[in-house]
């Protein structure tokens, strides 16, 4: 049977409207989630900056960018249930998931319903975000009066000071935001689920105020095959101001090893 796609999941997140040829068979796929009030052109340089050996492919939510005429989901659950299928019917044999911040949270969830659907990530990458079975701290971003919201927001260094002086824009990222903070601090862990069967690599910048080293490695406890915990000099968007040292990690796990080389080891 002749599998179909949902193309709009996965945009070309290129200034031209044709998307880049498809790279080789052997090309590791790496689907790549983004965080809160972000879209898939997060993630535009590493379409580049990964190839050749892995295939960034940015995923698309909907309420942005070329989905935005769609509402955005206010629950975990809700955006899993409908990127499952076009993930699925995507990937191939070889593939990964990333995710950063609100992302780490979809891949896991995604790592999981794959791995029960028999096909399972080559490795789960996890980025900016606490292990999910840890009780929240701190208060419910998504309830903050707008002014305070865009005070934390500022304070992350995520969005450009430019975007957030202009009303009109800030008008049109604040529901966004909301509904993605809403996906995370709503979240409620699956009750006596078992532990992935993935390897696991937590990224981290060593002075973000929202996750703590401890939180980060909590990530190890949620995999019974390898775990890794990189930590980067920066913020919660580390990865922005040093790209380099993640896409080399990304390229050390993936192009460096094989599924029949993993050494499972905790």
């Amino acid at each position: 049977m002749t599998k179909t796609v949902d193309a709009s999941c996965f945009p070309p997140c290129r200034a031209e409207a044709i998307p880049p040829p498809t790279l080789d068979a052997d090309a590791i796929q790496l689907f790549c989630l983004p965080h809160a009030g972000a879209g898939a052109s997060a993630y535009r340089d590493w379409l580049d900056v990964l190839a050749p050996g892995i295939e960034a492919i940015p995923v698309q939510l909907p309420g942005r960018e070329s989905r935005h005429r769609e509402p955005a989901l206010r629950s975990a659950a809700e955006l899993v249930a409908i990127l499952k299928e076009p993930v699925a019917n995507r990937a191939g044999t070889d593939f990964a998931l990333f995710g950063h911040s609100m992302g780490a949270l979809l891949s896991y969830e995604l790592a999981h319903v794959l791995s029960a659907l028999g096909k399972p990530p080559r490795h789960l990458f996890v980025s900016g975000l606490g292990a999910p079975h840890l009780p929240p701290t701190g208060p419910r971003l998504h309830d903050l009066p707008d002014d305070e919201l865009l005070t934390v927001v500022a304070r992350l260094e995520g969005t450009s000071p430019e975007v957030l002086a202009q009303p009109e824009l800030v008008q049109l990222l604040l529901p966004l935001l909301r509904a993605d903070l809403t996906v995370w601090e709503t979240y409620t862990p699956v009750p006596r689920r078992g532990l992935l069967e993935v390897p696991v690599t937590a990224m981290g910048g060593r002075h973000d105020p929202s996750v703590s080293l401890d939180k980060l490695s909590a990530w190890g406890s949620l995999t019974s095959a390898e775990f890794h915990l990189e930590v980067f000099d920066g913020g919660h968007f580390y990865h922005h101001a040093a790209p380099d040292g993640v896409t080399a990690i990304l390229k050390e796990r993936l192009l460096e090893s094989s599924p029949a080389s993993e050494v499972m080891e905790k």
